[in-house]
C-alpha cells in the first residue's frame, strides 16, 4: 500500500454505499467521488484500481461500481445497526446511537427497514427478553394490540407491550415488579419481531 492513504480506501467505499441508497440505486461517476471527497478524480481512479484488485469493488467503468455491501445485498442480506444506549433528546436511530452493523438474512426476517436495540432492565422478562438481550425491531409507526414495540415517551424510549384502550394508551411490562406506563400519546419507532442472545 505504499504511497496510497489506507484511510481514502473505506471512504470512496462508504461514499460509493451512500451515494446509492441516496439515489435509489445508481452508482457515483469518478467525478461524482472526486467531487464528494475532495480529491482528485485520477486519485479516485487509482484507489478503485487497487480496490478491484484486492476484491473490494468491482469496476467495470463509468456508474457501474459494485461494493461489498451491494453483493450482500443481492446475495440476500441486509446491514442492520445496532443501538446502544439511547440518547436523551436524539433520534433513536441517530448516528451517535449506532455501535455497529451486522448483516441479517432476508429470508429470516423478510425486507423492511430493521434496527437491534439492546434490552436494558428486566421489565420485559416475562415475553423471553432479558438485560442484554439483542432485540430485532421493524422500524414503523403503527402496530397492533398487544405488540411489542419500542415507544418513545418525550426523550425516553421504551421496550413495551401495546395496548391502546379508550383515551390512552397503556404500554405494558411484562414484569409483575414493575407497573404499566399510562400516556395519551407516544411515538413508536418500531415494533419487536425477534430475540438474540447468547447462550450460557
Amino acid at each position: 500500500m505504499q504511497h496510497m492513504n489506507a484511510e481514502y480506501f473505506q471512504l470512496i467505499e462508504d461514499y460509493i454505499n451512500d451515494y446509492r441508497e441516496s439515489t435509489g440505486g445508481c452508482s457515483p461517476t469518478l467525478s461524482d467521488i472526486a467531487d464528494g471527497l475532495g480529491i482528485a478524480k485520477s486519485t479516485v481512479s487509482k484507489y478503485l484500481k487497487r480496490m478491484k484488485e484486492e476484491g473490494k469493488v468491482d469496476f467495470a467503468g463509468h456508474r457501474n461500481i459494485v461494493t461489498r455491501r451491494m453483493r450482500e445485498d443481492a446475495a440476500g442480506f441486509c446491514r442492520v445497526p445496532v443501538l446502544g444506549a439511547v440518547a436523551c433528546g436524539l433520534p433513536i436511530l441517530a448516528e451517535e446511537n449506532i455501535e455497529e452493523y451486522v448483516r441479517v438474512p432476508v429470508a429470516l426476517f423478510g425486507r423492511g427497514e430493521f434496527f437491534f436495540l439492546r434490552a436494558k432492565g428486566d421489565s420485559m422478562t416475562g415475553a423471553g427478553i432479558e438485560d442484554g438481550d439483542l432485540v430485532l425491531v421493524r422500524r414503523q409507526e403503527t402496530a397492533e394490540y398487544n405488540q411489542i414495540v419500542v415507544a418513545l415517551i418525550g426523550e425516553e424510549a421504551t421496550l413495551k407491550r401495546f395496548r391502546p384502550e379508550q383515551g390512552y394508551i397503556r404500554l405494558h411490562a411484562e414484569n409483575p415488579r414493575y407497573d404499566d406506563i399510562l400516556v395519551e400519546s407516544c411515538l413508536l419507532q418500531g415494533v419487536a419481531v425477534k430475540v438474540i442472545r447468547d447462550l450460557v
